[in-house]
This record gives C-alpha cells, sequence and structure tokens, in this order.
C-alpha cells in the first residue's frame, strides 16, 4: 500500500528525516513512536502528500505521489487518504452528519450517495443519534468517531492519524483503539498511527521506531 524510499527532508538547516526507507502492506495498522523531535509527525505528513522533501520517493496505492501536480496531489489526495488528528478539526457550524459529508462534496460525490454513506458510517461508529449534533454538543470522544468517519467517507486506501487518543480520557482512547482494530478486520483499512500511547502502538500489527530522523527498530 506504501512504499517509501531514501526520504530526506530538511527545514533550513536542520536534517528531519535522514534517509527513511518503509513498505506498509493493504490492511496492516503500523504505529509510529519515538521521542518528541524524532521526525514522526514529519514522516507522515510527507507520506499523507501533506509535505513536499527534498529526495527520494513514495509510492502510494500504486501511485508514485512525485509525480503529481499541485491539483493531481490534492484530488488524489482526497480519493485516497483519511486523517485523523488529535485536534478534531470539526467545523464547529456544521452539525456532524455535515462534517462527515464534506470531503466527499468536495470530492465531487453525488449526494444521495454520500449522504447514505455518511449515515451507515456514523451509525457503524455509534453515533446513529448524534447525526444532528454540531461538535460543541458532542463529547471529546463522539468528536473523535465523528472525524474517523470523516477521515472514512471517500473509502481511503490509508488512513493517517497523528497522536488520535492525545485529547482524550482513558475510556475514549480504550474505545478509539478497539475502534482501529475493528476498521482494519470489518473494512480491511489501511491505517498508520503516530502516538506516544504505549498501548495503542502495541495493538498495531507492526511497531517502528525512530530516533533523531532515522527508523531504528521495525
Amino acid at each position: 500500500m506504501i512504499l517509501a524510499e531514501n526520504i530526506h527532508k530538511s527545514f533550513g538547516d536542520l536534517e528531519v528525516l535522514k534517509g527513511i526507507s518503509l513498505h506498509i502492506k493493504p490492511a496492516e495498522i503500523v504505529s509510529i513512536v519515538g521521542a518528541s523531535g524524532a521526525g514522526k509527525t514529519t514522516l507522515l505528513q510527507i507520506m499523507g502528500t501533506l509535505l513536499p522533501f527534498e529526495q527520494g520517493r513514495i509510492i502510494l496505492n500504486q501511485t508514485e505521489i512525485t509525480s503529481l501536480k499541485e491539483k493531481q496531489l490534492s484530488r488524489f489526495r482526497n480519493k485516497n487518504i483519511g486523517f485523523v488528528f488529535q485536534f478534531h478539526h470539526l467545523l464547529p457550524e456544521f452539525t456532524a452528519f455535515e462534517n462527515v459529508c464534506i470531503p466527499a462534496f468536495i470530492g465531487g460525490g453525488a449526494r444521495n450517495k454520500t449522504e447514505d454513506r455518511a449515515r451507515e458510517l456514523l451509525a457503524f461508529l455509534g453515533l446513529e443519534k448524534r447525526l444532528d449534533h454540531k461538535p460543541g454538543e458532542l463529547s471529546g470522544g463522539e468528536q473523535q468517531r465523528v472525524a474517523v468517519a470523516r477521515a472514512l467517507i471517500n473509502d481511503p486506501a490509508v488512513i493517517f492519524a497523528d497522536e488520535p487518543s492525545g485529547n482524550l480520557d482513558s475510556k475514549n482512547k480504550e474505545e478509539l483503539h478497539e475502534l482501529f482494530l475493528s476498521l482494519r478486520e470489518k473494512l480491511r483499512q489501511t491505517i498508520v498511527i503516530v502516538t506516544h500511547d504505549a498501548h495503542l502502538a502495541e495493538m498495531a500489527d507492526r511497531k517502528l521506531s525512530m530516533q533523531d530522523g532515522r527508523i531504528i527498530d521495525a
């Protein structure tokens, strides 16, 4: 599903990634761990096409992303990649249902099909009674599940999650961890997770450890 070869990234004189190579199989859950400043989020953003890099190549879902121009890259990201962040980034003026639909509408999805899929996903995540609630009316765990539904709306090839349980209490963390496992089992979803949460990291099929811009243990 993902092949990265010799990825280098610098910010000014600071080299953040120093020749990262990795592969991730379809329907695999991979966690990326390491101390703050190791380059985990930078690597995730590069694989998610949010950040350019100076050297190397990335093939995602059989497409070499470095060959895509800006508009092509935006379309590719919308269709192939879902994101879940520590802060939910839900639009406060829209309901849970509307927030989930937005990426599909941006991608030109048909209204009826999109709305049916949004209802299906929110029901799958236990939120069928919360469709018309705005983010401020939802708990932190509910907001994060809406964010997961939004990430899934376009049936992405991969979901990238950056500290997804970082703002949740213990109960909601455990529920989110179990949710990721169920997404893999029921939807065959590929998931890459950057996390400081040791329990979440160990639940993955494979754990990659980073230090000083390199993978030191895979």
